[in-house]
């Protein structure tokens, strides 16, 4: 395989029928937005990230119950209020994800860390980690709310 520059088209090949529509669609979101997209192979399908200022938006990966997209979120204190508009099963979602090691205690994580995130959510204080605090499935249950938390992510970027 080497150095052979993967792109979208191939990413979205991967993706089932009942997702693409949406993932496309995305994708013109973010490439609008000024992202790169970066794709790698994993062990389990593609990983497909966007990049805005060299900074990591957002990333798709294949999980054995489907396609999860991980949003990273840097600039969640500006619209963290949006947090409580979820559905129930995005917020449980949130809500069981691993605690940041390294926010509750900062010798307890790598120092090359890159720290997670502290929010409010249904009135109440988390510091959930960088790498699983916002992954969610991507359904049609998730779509609409997965792009408005995008779209709030990518306005604060700017």
């Amino acid at each position: 395989m080497g150095n052979v520059k993967l792109g979208f088209e191939e990413f979205a090949v991967a993706v089932d029928n009942d997702c693409v529509d949406f993932v496309t669609d995305l994708h013109r979101g973010f490439t609008d937005a000024g992202c790169k997209i970066e794709v790698k192979e994993a062990k389990s399908g593609y990983v497909a990230s966007y990049l805005l200022n060299k900074k990591t938006v957002a990333n798709y990966v294949f999980r054995k119950k489907g396609l999860v997209i991980r949003i990273y979120a840097n600039h969640i204190t500006d619209y963290m209020g949006f947090l409580d508009t979820l559905p129930g099963d995005m917020i449980a979602a949130i809500k069981k994800a691993p605690d940041c090691k390294r926010l509750l205690d900062p010798t307890a994580c790598n120092s090359k860390c890159a720290m997670g995130y502290g929010f409010l959510l249904d009135g109440e204080r988390f510091q959930k980690c960088r790498s699983n605090a916002f992954m969610f499935l991507v359904c049609e249950q998730s779509e609409p709310f997965i792009k408005d938390f995008l779209q709030h992510e990518l306005a604060a970027s700017n």
